[in-house]
């Protein structure tokens, strides 16, 4: 939308990377059956604008399993509002640590 936009009409990089976090916590929070926050997020890169009006499109998937912590790699792709050629915007490595009640880290369980 143009409040989410620069004067350009380019959307801004932190609203994006703000759809490709909730991606990333959805999940985890599944994998860890319960509340998992963002604690790092690494290799972020940016390859094309975004503008207003074209469709965006994350995915996200589980690449790492520690002890607590997990890492999700998270893609971005957007396609023209009125075409169907597909490119990929945004790419970046989201780091999740699992919490309890207390907010302190608890370990994930292997089930």
């Amino acid at each position: 939308m143009p409040a989410d936009a620069n004067p350009y009409g380019d959307i801004f990089g932190g609203w994006l990377m703000s759809q490709m976090d909730m991606a990333a916590g959805l999940v985890a929070a599944r994998h860890a059956k319960g509340r998992a926050v963002t604690i790092a997020v690494d290799a972020m890169q940016f390859h094309r604008p975004v503008v207003v009006g074209d469709e965006v499109s994350v995915y996200a998937r589980l690449v790492r399993v520690g002890r607590t912590s997990m890492t999700i790699e998270v893609e971005s792709w957007c396609r023209d509002r009125h075409g169907e050629q597909l490119c990929k915007v945004t790419e970046a490595r989201f780091v999740f640590v699992a919490i309890d009640e207390a907010r302190r880290p608890r370990a994930i369980s292997a089930g």
